[in-house]
């Protein structure tokens, strides 16, 4: 069979760095992408072979490598199939975009196991990427394709398509030169819609060529990144004094929040100018760009910073945890003035959005902080990107719309205004929650989600959208 055998055990690594292939020769990988593995990515044999032919025991912990990669795989693969199930019961179009490409970067993070030697963002994009070297790789297969059943094979199949191409030519012709004919292939032909059409070719050659890239990586995987990062340049001087700074910055302004909040209304009138109430609904974007800007410096000199002493390794340990902490101060400050802000104006699918996107950046300071105490921050943008795609989980498990719906039908009820257009404008997420209003606010609404439903296909079917009907 033509695609036998892609899964088949690695190569095993030798001193010259050669790399006998267990492919198939009818699969075979160009040399380009014979690369050299590490003993933790060993085939299922878990041995590695010597110069004089021999093969050495198996090294210590390679079974336990092997055993972790495959449960990453199985976490990747089950986050995918997470993601692409939100489909089948969010209506939102905006949150299944966004599990869509996450099931993406899943799948491709799934397909590559370990952390490459390229980093997190070639691993993200690794099936894509690759799927243009994958044409290649299997057109180059079928030229090796020997006597046999796989060359019958082949040759059926191409037999099967240029028959194919022959008759979406000549039927309608000949349909046109005579009105029997015409009405006969009528009675016998589904009607088709253009747009239907062109989706599910679009459809079908992207899927092809994922499958394509898959195979090229599970047959071929790159090298895989061990151990630290070499090329440690920056001494404590040069990364400690613009980290102390910062650290001496966040103390005072944490320092400056805890003082408004007790002081109150007064003390912020007296200090700011402004309201409790203004002054907490303000800077809430230049909080949320120094967090980010915050994590990159952490990233940077965690990444360079020397490690040459134990006296290094205790300052990098101390200031960097301290900048974290002071940064998840920040981070609660900033989620507390987006709350406050939408009690004043309102709750809309992007504020939550914008609150969620924070509280995943606490998560990634929480594991910033994991990585600082252990030195290493090899780990973490798997992690990172880990808690991003469980973060959209649980989003479509919380119903962001039907949040967002019933806060404000809280609000409301509470005496403040109701944006009955807003709500109209949402998905189908939000008629539980619309049931809480009364008459004629509910019929309003309904009618006007309702307005936009088409029958689901089979293909199409959505718990929210039939729930509504």
């Amino acid at each position: 069979m033509l695609l036998k055998g892609v899964g088949a055990d690695r190569a095993d690594s030798t001193s010259t760095g050669e790399v006998a292939s267990s492919t198939p020769d009818s699969l075979e990988l160009p040399a380009s992408r014979a690369t050299k593995h590490d003993p933790g990515h060993l085939g299922t044999s878990g041995r590695t072979r010597l110069p004089d032919g021999g093969v050495e025991a198996d090294p210590a912990g390679s079974s336990f490598v092997v055993r972790a990669a495959n449960w990453g795989r199985v976490w990747w693969t089950t986050l995918a199939f997470a993601l692409l199930a939100v489909g089948a019961v969010r209506a939102a179009g905006w949150l299944f975009v966004l599990c869509l490409v996450g099931a993406g970067v899943a799948g491709s993070l799934a397909v590559v196991g370990r952390r490459s030697v390229h980093g997190a963002w070639y691993d993200v994009i690794a099936v894509p990427f690759e799927s243009l070297a994958g044409i290649s790789w299997v057109y180059s297969a079928f030229g090796r394709i020997g006597d046999g059943t796989a060359r019958r094979s082949w040759r059926a199949g191409i037999a099967v398509a240029v028959t194919l191409g022959l008759l979406a030519v000549f039927v309608p012709l000949l349909g046109g030169a005579d009105a029997t004919f015409a009405k006969l292939l009528a009675a016998v032909t589904p009607e088709l819609d253009t747009g239907s059409v062109v989706r599910w070719i679009v459809l079908f050659v992207l899927l092809g060529l994922g499958s394509v890239g898959a195979m090229y990586l599970l047959a071929g995987p790159r090298a895989t990144a061990t151990g630290a990062p070499s090329g440690r340049c920056l001494r404590r001087l040069e990364w400690a004094l613009p980290v102390g700074a910062l650290t001496i910055l966040f103390a005072i302004f944490v320092v400056a929040q805890f003082v408004a909040l007790f002081g109150g209304d007064d003390y912020v009138q007296r200090t700011a100018n402004l309201t409790y109430a203004e002054y907490a609904r303000s800077g809430f974007w230049q909080l949320s760009i120094v967090t980010i800007l915050t994590l990159a410096v952490i990233a940077v000199v965690l990444r360079w910073a020397a490690q040459d002493s134990a006296a290094d390794r205790a300052w990098l340990r101390i200031l960097l945890c301290v900048i974290g902490v002071l940064t998840l101060i920040i981070v609660a400050s900033a989620l507390g003035r987006m709350w406050t802000y939408q009690q004043a104006y309102g709750f809309t699918v992007m504020r939550v959005l914008v609150e969620v996107c924070e509280l995943w950046l606490g998560l990634v300071y929480l594991l910033m902080i994991v990585a600082v105490l252990r030195l290493d921050g090899t780990w973490l943008p798997r992690a990172a990107i880990g808690t991003a795609m469980s973060t959209l989980v649980a989003l479509a498990v919380l119903n962001p719309e039907g949040l967002v719906a019933e806060r404000n039908i809280d609000r409301w009820e509470h005496g403040e205004n109701l944006d009955t257009r807003y709500l109209s404008g949402l998905s189908p997420d939000i008629v539980p929650a619309i049931g809480r209003l009364p008459e004629p606010q509910r019929s309003k609404v309904l009618s006007a989600i309702r307005l936009d439903l088409d029958e689901d296909t089979w293909q199409g079917w959505n718990l929210s959208r039939a729930s509504a009907r």
